[in-house]
Formats: C-alpha cells, structure tokens, sequence
C-alpha cells in the first residue's frame, strides 16, 4: 500500500483494502492512517490530525467521505471504535453481525437493550437524526451520557444505525449555530437496495472467510481472536 499524503491517497487504498480502523491504531488488525493524533507519522507526509485541513487532516475525511461519496460508510463498527467499510465489503460485514436477523429478531433474543431500543425507534419513526436531537427524543438527559453513548456504540456495532453525515444544530429561530452534530441514520437508508440484497444473499461462514482472507492480506500477523472479533463484533471461538 502506497504512503498517504492527501485524502485522495486515503480513499485510493481505502477502496483497494476495503476496510481500515478510523484511528491510528490498528488493533491487531489494520490502520491506513497507523500513526495516532499525537505521534509523528513513520514516514515524510503533510498529514496530521486536529489541523482542519480537509485535503491533510484524517479527522476531517471522516465526513468528507460521508458527503462526497456513496461507497464507503463509517461508523464505531470494530471493537466500539470507528472504522471505515465500502460498498464492496460491506454485504460480508452486514451478513455476519446481523446473521439474517432484523432488529425485533435481536431484540426479543435480548441481544439489543431497551435503550437501544428507545434510540432506534426514534430512528426508525423520524429517519436521520443530529445526536443532539437524537438524544432528547429518546428520553435521555445529561445524567444518562454514559448509557445513551453505549446504546449508540451497540446500534452501530450489530450495524443497525451509521453515521451519514452532520446536521447544523437550529435555534427557536431556526438559524444555525454552535458546532454540527453527528447525524445517524438506519444503515438500511444509507445503503441502496443493492447493497442489502448482496448481504441477505451471502453465507456467513464465506463472508467470514472472504474477510478472514483480506485481513491476513493487510496484516499477516493477525491472530485469530481478534479477527473473528473484528468480522462478529464480539468475542468467540478461536480457530
């Protein structure tokens, strides 16, 4: 893979790799950007992190990406921490962390909490949703933080809301002001009936392995828990 020096460099490996932690670190697993906010890169490049610059800056392509394209999604996807997925490996992912189940599907086997619940439904009933909004819809107040962020990191972890963008936070007179906020929505809107199509049609164990395989392409080293980690979002048997 080629050093990254502009954001057009990141998404040209990003597409060829097909998926990437968000951070600098890789988690044992693989990292395009693999150095964090406050070290410097391994190699001679203009990027940095926090610098706003939107062709240089990795925080900034996180949403570039989201607003300038419609094949690659980002989220807290693996291990509750963000990760870039395209259009091409998405199905596998979906196929695996859903398993041919819908949210109620989960929800009744327990797999999903009521706040979640609370947080989806909103969701669900009024489609993309600013965290802001979001988390007074649903009932939470400052005291909950903990509780709302945790709910919102497992809808995206058994890929049932993504982020789609940002959202200008509105006054009473509905001019914007202050920072923008996150906005989510059902990954089944963000995708095209394609993509969903490709995903209930997959087999979980080929998905696994395709993914299995791509990763020790990317990372030789991986070791078994944590890539089945990586493909199921949570822990599991070991090969």
């Amino acid at each position: 893979m080629k050093n990254i020096r502009s954001y057009e460099d990141f998404t040209e490996v990003l597409l060829e790799a097909g998926f990437s932690m968000g951070s600098g670190s890789s988690e044992g697993i693989y990292s395009i950007i693999n150095w964090e906010w406050d070290k410097e890169p391994p190699y001679e490049t203009p990027v940095r992190w926090h610098t706003g610059d939107r062709e240089t800056d990795p925080w900034e392509w996180r949403m570039r990406v989201l607003d300038e394209r419609d094949d690659i999604a980002y989220a807290k996807c693996f291990f509750k921490k963000s990760g870039y997925i395209t259009r091409q490996w998405y199905p596998c992912f979906f196929a695996c962390r859903r398993g041919g189940m819908d949210f109620m599907d989960m929800y009744l086997e327990g797999r999903i909490s009521n706040e979640a619940k609370r947080i989806y439904s909103c969701i669900e009933e009024q489609g993309v949703m600013p965290l802001h909004e979001l988390k007074k819809s649903a009932g939470f107040g400052k005291e909950d933080k903990s509780r709302f962020d945790r709910a919102l990191v497992e809808l995206q972890m058994n890929f049932f809301l993504t982020i789609c963008g940002k959202r200008h936070k509105l006054s009473a007179e509905g001019k914007p002001y202050g920072w923008d906020s996150t906005a989510f929505c059902r990954t089944e809107d963000f995708w095209d009936s394609e993509v969903l199509k490709l995903a209930a049609s997959v087999d979980v164990k080929e998905a696994e392995e395709r993914i299995r395989e791509q990763v020790l392409k990317l990372n030789p080293l991986a070791v078994d828990k944590n890539i089945h980690k990586f493909i199921y979002g949570r822990a599991g048997r070991v090969r």
